[in-house]
């Protein structure tokens, strides 16, 4: 396709008479040699990679995995691998629940790359079912603890919001109004008043993109 030409050629796949060409703009002439480098497909599978893991429970259907922060759960755009799907794929010898996908095996829920916490991947499909209707009735409990700027006021309460794509960064997510994004309930206690921030736990009932980030915010 045409995008996909000026994809390459932004990544200086485009050689015009010896010379890398990165503009896709950039005019024709008559009588130049016009070479464009396509390269080898990648696998859309990911390979399992020797990472070190942090594992809290293992049995024949599930496993727990202590997650540090940095560590991205599975492969996306911007990173291919070196992810936790790749670990595990490592340890379980390719032993993952297929219900994911080629790219999430095993993956139930997810937490952000820079948020470190438990995560319970589902080894069989009979699991990964299993937790998915427990995470969708809202039946498992999911703790968070955060250090926030500033105290809250008040110190413990519940917050429900609407949460989805802000309207002003795309690439951000934040508080919307009633009839727009998802419904998302958060419970929060001070636990610690720090030196202009707070210790505070979260109790999640619903799981949305940076839902424990937004809420504090907000």
């Amino acid at each position: 396709s045409r995008a996909r030409i000026q994809a390459l050629i932004a990544e200086n796949a485009l050689v015009i008479d010896g010379n890398t060409v990165a503009d896709a703009a950039s005019k024709r002439h008559g009588g130049k040699s016009y070479q464009l480098t396509v390269p080898a497909p990648r696998p859309d599978k990911a390979q399992a990679q020797d990472i070190k893991l942090d594992i809290v429970f293992e049995d024949d259907h599930l496993i727990i995995v202590d997650k540090p922060a940095g560590l991205v759960v599975h492969p996306s755009a911007g990173h291919a691998d070196g992810t936790l799907v790749n670990a595990l794929l490592h340890h379980c010898h390719g032993k993952l629940s297929g219900i994911g996908g080629v790219q999430r095996p095993g993956i139930v829920h997810r937490i952000d790359k820079d948020t470190s916490g438990l995560l319970v991947v589902a080894k069989s499909d009979a699991a990964h079912e299993g937790l998915a209707k427990l995470f969708a009735a809202h039946d498992i409990e999911r703790k968070y603890f955060a250090i926030v700027s500033g105290v809250p006021a008040p110190p413990a309460g519940i917050v429900r919001t609407q949460i989805g794509r802000s309207t002003t960064n795309r690439k951000k997510m934040a508080v919307l109004p009633e009839n727009k994004g998802k419904h998302a309930v958060t419970h929060y206690r001070t636990v610690e008043s720090l030196a202009k921030t707070a210790l505070v736990e979260c109790t999640l009932e619903t799981g949305r993109t940076h839902q424990v980030r937004v809420h504090m915010a907000h």
